[in-house]
C-alpha cells in the first residue's frame, strides 16, 4: 500500500537497548542512558518516519532519567521553546525488555515484528540494505535494534529474525560511529528519498 507521497507504508520502529549489553571487555552490563541519543535518534526517527523510537533499560534511575527528559521538552518549558523536538521526542516510549517492545508491537494488529538487530561486526549479518528494504516494502512490522556500550550481547544477536550488514565508511579499518550516527545512516539507507541526488 502506497502513503500519499508515493512511498510504500512501512511499519518500522526503532529500539535502543541499555541491557544486555557488552562493555570493551566483553562482559554483559546494563549502560546508561545518554541524552544526546534520545535527542538525536528521536529526531532521525521524526526525520524518516520510523513510528516509535523505543529506550529499553530495566534500571528505574535510568527510566527516571529519560521519562525527566521527554517530559521537559513534550509537556514542559521545551515544548513551546522548541516545538520541532517536541514533535520529534513525541516518539519516544519506555519499556523494560526487548520482549515488552515486542509485545507492545504485536498489540498494534499488524502481527509481531521482525526484529532486526544491528551490529558493527559484519560476522553475523544476514540481510542486506537492498534486502531489508525490499522486506520493508511488505508492510510487516519491522523492529529495527540498536545497542548501546559495545553492543548487543550475544543472546540477543542469537534471539533475533535478522542482522543487517553493518555500515562501512571510506576504505580504513576505524569504524566506531556512536549509536546515535549509527542509527541516522542506518535509515537513511532504508528509508531515505536518495532518487533526485546527482
Amino acid at each position: 500500500m502506497a502513503s500519499a507521497n508515493g512511498r510504500q507504508d512501512i511499519r518500522i520502529d526503532i529500539a535502543l537497548l541499555h541491557y544486555p549489553v557488552l562493555n570493551k571487555a566483553g562482559d554483559t552490563i546494563a549502560s546508561a542512558v545518554t541524552p544526546l541519543d534520545l535527542h538525536d535518534i528521536a529526531r532521525a526517527a521524526r526525520t524518516y518516519g520510523a513510528r516509535r523510537f523505543f529506550v529499553v533499560t530495566p534500571l528505574a534511575d535510568q527510566q527516571d532519567l529519560v521519562r525527566e527528559v521527554i517530559d521537559h521538552w513534550v509537556t514542559g518549558y521545551g515544548a513551546t521553546y522548541n516545538p520541532t523536538r517536541r514533535d520529534a521526542l513525541k516518539r519516544v516510549e519506555l519499556a523494560d525488555t526487548l520482549d515488552a517492545v515486542v509485545a507492545r508491537m504485536a498489540s498494534d494488529g499488524h502481527g509481531s515484528p521482525v526484529v532486526v538487530v544491528t551490529s558493527s561486526r559484519g560476522d553475523a549479518a544476514d540481510i542486506s540494505y537492498a534486502g531489508l528494504k525490499k522486506e520493508l516494502a511488505g508492510g510487516r512490522p519491522h523492529l529495527l535494534v540498536f545497542g548501546t556500550a559495545w553492543g548487543l550481547a550475544p543472546e540477543m544477536m542469537a534471539a533475533a529474525d535478522l542482522c543487517l550488514a553493518p555500515i562501512r565508511g571510506g576504505e580504513n579499518d576505524y569504524n566506531h560511529l556512536s549509536v546515535r550516527s549509527a542509527a541516522t545512516a542506518v535509515l537513511d539507507r532504508l528509508m531515505g528519498l536518495t532518487d533526485d541526488i546527482d
